[in-house]
């Protein structure tokens, strides 16, 4: 539903830097986030690589929903009984997000079904931040005040574009007015913090348009905004897309429109439209904590940020991720399968297919570097945990992608907006 920038194969917001561990020091530790993914959409837009289903099988007769909910009912105390077992005194969750797709488009009780288990299973602590994702349309949105009753502290918006010839152009079923509602009712609703996901670099939209929509977005009063740029991989050259992959593969529309729009993209113009986001919200008091996104002080998404430290997350539900600071284990994205191993008529839930690998002291130090030049903390350049930094330093340095702060005793670098336009260059050559 809505873009999310790089990751590794996704208490109040720290303003801490994140930590980096020196390599050697890794250890399997129990979770401290989980996402639950939910796969259904009623339409499939065009540039989504995300694990969906959409149409019949979201909606109806012959929807599976009732199906997937028992499912994910079943892996998530599958996935509790293997924790239990393996960290009995663990501590209860600081996160939970239930992503997709459209979970908004369940019905609440399934909703408050999830976090009801994971309550019981995994616990949540007090204060725990409970994020939803939801496309902002009148049928698509839920109904926020059963939301804020199962538990849900945070609403994010698919809103992507607020010009009506954008959203047609991206395959969006909202208007603008419906994003304005969803954020009016959230706030009704008591949900306290409420976020909205925007892209640019997208096929027609000026630099100009793209400023309308940030200033549309903060005029709502929401508290974070996420600005991606519009991204066209190609999961099926990638491999992502086997019987065991955790993407889905590509229909031959999305296809053919990915191919025209890639046409009709524009470095310098994605630049400036990233520069603008900058400035206004900036200005408008948001801090850009990471390269795309920006919220209000103690506002940052704490579940994200459980990601971007490389903190210990579980996941369920069709190609959901996770990782337990060793291994980074993924579930299979095909929805039959997944039924299958863990709704079956008659049968004893099993895990359901996937794959895992073992994440090398060499790959997890380039990791945590990259992923702290995301945050705005930046990182130590001096930490032994920083040595995959070191030979890119200076060029970093030199080329105004990197500048140092703190102080001789605390050094610091940390991206420049050069560098975060640039950041790629740079996290290439760390890799």
């Amino acid at each position: 539903m809505a873009g999310r920038c790089w990751t590794p194969p996704r208490a109040e917001a720290t303003t801490s830097p994140a930590p980096l561990s020196p390599p050697g020091a890794a250890a399997t530790l129990p979770p401290v986030a989980l996402y639950l993914h939910v796969p259904f959409c009623v339409s499939l837009c065009p540039y989504c690589d995300f694990v969906v289903y959409a149409g019949a099988e979201a909606r109806g007769p012959r929807s599976r929903v009732g199906a997937f909910t028992d499912a994910l009912l079943a892996e998530l105390s599958l996935r509790a009984d293997a924790l239990d077992a393996a960290f009995p005194s663990r501590a209860p969750l600081e996160t939970v997000y239930l992503g997709g797709g459209t979970p908004t488009l369940l019905p609440s009780a399934a909703i408050a079904s999830f976090l009801d288990l994971v309550r019981a299973r995994f616990g949540i602590a007090e204060g725990a931040e409970v994020t939803i994702e939801a496309n902002p349309g009148a049928d698509e949105r839920g109904t926020a005040a059963d939301l804020a009753v199962a538990g849900v502290t945070r609403v994010s918006l698919g809103a992507q574009a607020f010009d009506p010839g954008q959203l047609r152009r991206l395959g969006r079923r909202h208007r603008a007015a419906d994003v304005a509602a969803a954020v009016r009712e959230a706030h009704a609703a008591g949900i306290r913090s409420v976020s909205v996901d925007l892209l640019y670099d997208v096929p027609g939209q000026s630099v100009e348009a793209f400023g309308d929509a940030l200033a549309q977005a903060v005029d709502l009063g929401v508290d974070h905004v996420s600005a991606y740029a519009l991204t066209l991989d190609d999961p099926d050259a990638e491999g992502l897309t086997g019987e065991d992959g955790d993407h889905l593969p590509t229909t031959p529309g999305a296809r053919r429109w990915r191919a025209g729009a890639i046409r009709e993209q524009d470095e310098e113009r994605a630049a400036a439209q990233y520069l603008l986001a900058v400035e206004r919200l900036a200005a408008a008091g948001f801090r850009g904590y990471e390269i795309s996104n920006w919220a209000l002080p103690g506002r940052e998404s704490r579940h994200n940020l459980v990601y971007w430290q490389r903190r210990p997350y579980e996941a369920v539900g069709p190609g959901a991720h996770a990782f337990d600071g060793v291994v980074r284990r993924w579930n299979a994205a095909r929805l039959d399968g997944y039924l299958r191993a863990l709704a079956g008529p008659g049968g004893t839930p099993r895990l359901p297919p996937g794959g895992s690998e073992t994440v090398d002291a060499e790959t997890a130090a380039a990791e945590a570097v990259i992923l702290a030049l995301r945050l705005d903390t930046g990182l130590d350049p001096d930490r032994p945990g920083a040595a995959p930094l070191g030979p890119h330093l200076a060029w970093a340095l030199d080329s105004g992608l990197l500048e140092r702060t703190g102080t001789p005793d605390a050094p610091r670098v940390h991206l420049t907006t050069r560098g975060r336009l640039l950041s790629n260059e740079l996290f290439s050559r760390i890799v």
